[in-house]
């Protein structure tokens, strides 16, 4: 089933990607099914540009995307190497060192 962007997702997007003006389709003409995988590989400049973007969000827009990724909604390891790492960063400085952990067990990676 494909996935499709709710408000939640919409915001978030649309702060990590504002050059995009809301455009959540690729240029293949599909919706992109996750929030990160874009940003880390079409619009981020490199690994510093991506977390400058993960940096602008606060914590609720962060525990969001961390319990997609811990359902499997969002798919953290495809992003590129140096954007897991940002990503799992963020999720400690911004949520918790024990949430940091269950998503690196959940990503195989503990």
């Amino acid at each position: 089933m494909v996935r499709v962007f709710n408000k939640m997702d919409n915001q978030i997007f649309n702060k990590l990607a504002p050059e995009l003006e809301g455009n959540t389709m690729s240029n293949a003409g599909h919706n992109y099914p996750f929030i990160l995988r874009p940003v880390s590989h079409k619009i981020a400049e490199d690994g510093q540009d991506f977390r400058n973007r993960i940096e602008k969000l606060d914590t609720e827009e962060m525990e969001y995307l961390f319990q997609l990724a811990m359902e499997g909604k969002e798919d953290i390891r495809s992003l590129e190497e140096e954007d897991v790492d940002t990503f799992i960063e963020m999720v400690e400085e911004k949520l918790s060192t024990e949430k940091m952990k269950k998503l690196k067990v959940k990503l195989g990676m503990a």
